[in-house]
């Protein structure tokens, strides 16, 4: 399909190409309403904090999209693509996503809740990291790199399991009334509001896929640098399913969802992008020198800027921190530039 769609889209016409890019961001935009307000009904429905609902369900499924990025490239022999993938997207999400749904509006933080699923997205990441290191010879990993092994893709996927086990377990603690006894005042049952959910999902993501390379072929043809493209457009493809969820919530008030749907894909993009694409590799997913030096510690201090921000905040992320979020995500954009440009 991605072979039909880019020979599709590079003998499109200019007329034609800026109508198809036309279209997707109508439908994504339209796809990310729904998606935020069928989010916001099962909340409602259930009882479950909206936060709860975009850390699992909601970013499950906006996360679809970088595991299958992340899988393909480690069988088709490109594993250090998938893990650059996942950790690009933690630095993503936290920085330029949550940055920009803080400009918007302020974003409620349900203190209990984020501080519980924001430590299991640092210590998430620190594992990633550990598990990647040489620890025989720990200081060569700025010389030759790591590895992620095989080994740790099935612990995080069980990991995964355990997370998603236990989200459901405090939502139960959380809910003043069970999902299975409450239904919407016209007796929708609560498993077509479900599916209405999912749906939407996959409208965000196909509405992405088929942007994405429409304004790469657009950019190419305006004479864009291709390590410019790379550096912005590609990088951010897999993460604007995120992105278009977490500011359309913010627009409509509902700033809690947005904060779960980042922290949940960064806990996902870990368990899920990585250790999908670690598991199916017997060599692992390799980390060349680049990420002990730029990438790792980008994402471990974005990560860190984001714990501060929840407890200087107290109950709601403003202005001023998605200034400081945005900063973090241009000083990153900067030195992978540079590092281009070097190399």
């Amino acid at each position: 399909m991605d072979d039909t769609l880019n020979l599709f889209l590079n003998d499109a016409s200019w007329p034609l190409l800026l109508v198809v890019i036309a279209v997707a961001i109508a439908v994504l935009g339209k796809s990310a309403d729904w998606l935020v307000e069928e989010a916001v009904t099962l909340s409602e429905k259930s009882g479950i904090p909206k936060v709860i609902i975009g850390a699992t369900v909601v970013s499950l499924g906006t996360t679809v999209p970088e595991t299958a990025v992340s899988v393909l490239a480690a069988l088709n022999g490109e594993p250090d693509l998938a893990l650059g993938n996942a950790v690009g997207s933690i630095i993503c999400d936290t920085g330029l996503i949550l940055g920009i749904a803080c400009l918007i509006a302020p974003l409620q933080l349900p203190q209990g809740v984020v501080n519980r699923q924001g430590w299991i997205q640092l210590g998430a990441a620190v594992l990633m990291v550990l598990l990647c290191i040489n620890w025989t010879d720990p200081a060569s990993v700025f010389e030759s790199g790591g590895t992620l092994p095989q080994w740790a893709g099935w612990l995080f996927l069980g990991l995964l399991a355990a997370y998603l086990i236990m989200s459901v377990r405090w939502s139960r603690g959380e809910t003043a009334i069970h999902l299975e006894e409450v239904e919407s005042p016209a007796g929708e049952p609560i498993a077509w509001g479900i599916a209405k959910l999912f749906f939407s999902i996959l409208m965000v993501i196909i509405s992405s896929h088929i942007l994405i390379p429409a304004v790469q072929v657009a950019a190419v043809r305006l004479s864009i640098p291709q390590s410019i493209i790379a550096a912005t457009l590609v990088a951010f493809g897999t993460s604007l399913p995120e992105l278009v969820t977490a500011v359309t919530a913010a627009r409509h008030g509902h700033g809690d969802l947005a904060v779960g749907n980042v922290v949940g894909a960064d806990i996902l993009n870990v368990l899920f992008v990585a250790g999908a694409a670690a598991s199916v590799t017997s060599a692992g997913l390799p980390a060349d020198p680049h990420f002990f030096a730029i990438l790792f510690p980008t994402m471990l201090a974005v990560l860190i800027v984001f714990r501060l921000g929840i407890f200087f905040s107290k109950e709601t992320l403003k202005f001023r921190f998605g200034l400081v979020l945005l900063a973090c995500y241009v000083v990153f954009l900067a030195i992978n530039i540079s590092h281009l440009q070097k190399h």
